[in-house]
């Protein structure tokens, strides 16, 4: 089939040409983002999944939505060793030059620019400066605290948002990356904007481990965030999200085809599209059938192996490609940790600190006390193709020896 015509194009964050399965979700951010912009209460939203389940898309299907009920809106991806302020100061300065153009808002968003402009120095943040003629008081947002000066900078920044009746929702993607002092700036601030009803609003989005260091940063996020799910697609919405761009696209698929990409798929949005995009690039004619899904199958993890999985396998030190590897002798869990390190062939308290640093970089968590699972869907295959003829740490040591 022409691949010129082909609907998907899978990628990191890319919008599928069918967004199914999500409804639920979508639906509660529109009644928070619609609360908050009417001045009632609702609660802030973290959305909690694995490695290509759709959040980034999730969060910018919601980024439309809240523009489209008129708020303004920042959205940031958080990654590794960046502070929250200088992800945040760029965003809240664009934030407050739209709020200045608000005749109501003009007062309150050069007194919130004045505290931005404090906070950016005390923080040695250079982002262009933002001079919108008022200069700042002394003790504006610049202690040097995060949790003290982050709290008044987005309460004048939602200050100026109520009065020029203007809703501000920040975004930001892999929040799990924060440092636990800049997630629990980011949890009192909100705290702080929710007790005062003003119109601001948040929505994160992270792997599983989020909401355990919400909590773990501040004792009360639990109420403060709901925490929605976003796990594989239903049998159902995974035939939908194939089916209809395909018959969209002038062309048909057939039931045992569908069949054959949510099993090897197990229903994950991402590899949904890498199947799907394959097995239309395969399929000599219409229908796309069952053989050409098994045909395009190599092609489909090559793709996957060299991207999505290799991306990942590369951040690695080679302690902790063998802390996976071990993971993957066992299935694709979860595992007790204990099994991890007996499979690696150390001590349970010797496999700790690697599976710390592996938490931290978001390659496995914890689902339950002492097990420990992949963030990436079908790792555990992966390391297998990726690392064949690995050995448990000691025999490697007796075969030098």
């Amino acid at each position: 089939m022409n691949p010129v015509l082909n609907p998907f194009a899978p990628g990191a964050g890319s919008r599928p040409p069918a967004l199914t399965g999500r409804d639920e979700i979508l639906e509660q951010a529109t009644i928070a983002l619609q609360r908050v912009a009417a001045h009632r209460h609702a609660k802030s939203q973290m959305l909690l999944g694995l490695r290509g389940v759709g959040k980034t898309v999730l969060l910018t299907r919601i980024a439309e939505i809240a523009e489209d009920n008129t708020y303004i809106t920042a959205v940031i991806e958080a990654p590794e060793n960046r502070s929250l302020a200088e992800l945040l100061v760029p965003k809240l300065r664009r934030i407050l030059v739209t709020l200045n153009r608000n005749e109501n808002a003009r007062e309150l968003a050069r007194k919130a620019a004045s505290a931005l402009q404090s906070f950016a120095s005390v923080f040695k943040i250079n982002y262009g400066g933002l001079d919108l003629g008022v200069r700042p008081p002394d003790h504006a947002a610049a202690t040097g605290d995060l949790e003290t000066d982050l709290p008044d900078l987005i309460l004048a920044v939602a200050d100026a948002a109520r009065a020029g009746a203007s809703p501000v929702v920040i975004l930001i993607d892999e929040v799990q990356y924060l440092k636990q002092s800049d997630l629990a700036a980011l949890i009192v601030s909100l705290h702080r904007v929710a007790q005062k009803g003003l119109p601001l609003v948040f929505f994160g989005a992270g792997l599983p481990q989020l909401a355990g260091f919400a909590g773990e940063a501040k004792s009360y996020a639990e109420r403060l965030f709901s925490f929605p799910i976003v796990g594989p697609l239903s049998p159902e919405a995974a035939n939908k999200a194939v089916r209809d761009p395909v018959n969209a696209a002038g062309a048909d698929i057939s039931d045992k085809a569908l069949q054959a990409i949510a099993a090897r798929t197990k229903g994950y949005p991402y590899f949904l599209q890498e199947w799907a995009y394959h097995s239309w690039n395969t399929a000599p004619a219409s229908p796309i059938t069952d053989k050409d899904v098994r045909a395009a199958t190599a092609t489909a993890i090559e793709a996957l192996d060299t991207s999505f999985f290799r991306v990942r396998l590369d951040r690695l030190t080679p302690r902790e490609q063998d802390y996976l590897r071990a993971m993957a002798t066992l299935g694709p869990g979860p595992h007790r940790s204990g099994d991890i390190a007996a499979a690696l062939g150390i001590d349970v308290s010797i496999a700790a600190p690697l599976r710390t640093g592996l938490i931290h970089k978001g390659m496995i968590w914890s689902p339950a006390h002492g097990q420990t699972a992949f963030t990436v869907p079908m790792f555990d295959d992966f390391m297998v193709r990726a690392m064949p003829t690995w050995e448990p740490l000691p025999t490697r040591k007796r075969k030098r020896s």
